[in-house]
């Protein structure tokens, strides 16, 4: 195996671990906001798809927040939901937004299109959940499950404003120093 690939796959791992990391931590920076929580997990979600691209952005998405789930005492099936869907987001967003070789620079049309893309991807899949455990799982009449997923589409859509909003201007403000730490070397 070459040098090269080898430096590619040691940066691609840690990148990938540490922002893992920080979307772990930055999923506890939460507020209750009725009944819900806004938290800027989401914001480091979609940072996370901006920064490495839609696998590896993708899993460092899925792997914080999952971790996130089974540490803070979420069960497994949970967390596992939770670790697909937050993969989602980023992954979607990453897609759309990625610059192609055709381009000349980052088109800043397709960041904010990618983001608003993969923060809504996430409120779809979690009012989805919702659905499922509130009528299936727990039993609610389907007015209560619906009753249910409305009590948390106003903080879902906060967070996903907050992600639209703040990730892009974290990506554009953290890039140039990821790209001269060889993180470009990821998108690769």
């Amino acid at each position: 195996m070459s040098n090269n690939l080898q430096d590619r796959k040691t940066y691609k791992v840690v990148f990938t671990g540490v922002m893992a990391a920080m979307v772990f931590v930055a999923t506890y920076l939460r507020i209750p906001f009725f009944g819900s929580k806004l938290s800027f997990g989401n914001v480091f979600c979609i940072l996370s798809g901006l920064l490495f691209g839609p696998t590896w952005g993708g899993l460092a998405a899925a792997f914080g927040s999952g971790i996130y789930d089974l540490v803070g005492g979420y069960d497994f099936i949970q967390a596992l939901i939770t670790f697909a869907s937050k993969g989602a987001m980023a992954w979607v967003c990453a897609k759309i937004s990625q610059t192609y070789k055709n381009e000349p620079k980052e088109n800043n049309v397709r960041i904010a299109i990618g983001s608003a893309a993969g923060a809504i991807t996430y409120i779809l899949l979690y009012m989805l959940k919702t659905f499922v455990y509130q009528h299936f799982v727990y039993g609610l009449t389907l007015s209560g499950t619906w009753a249910a997923m409305l009590s948390k589409l106003p903080a879902s859509c906060i967070n996903g404003a907050a992600a639209i909003i703040l990730a892009p201007i974290i990506y554009k403000a953290v890039s140039p120093a990821i790209k001269l730490l060889g993180g470009d070397k990821i998108r690769a």
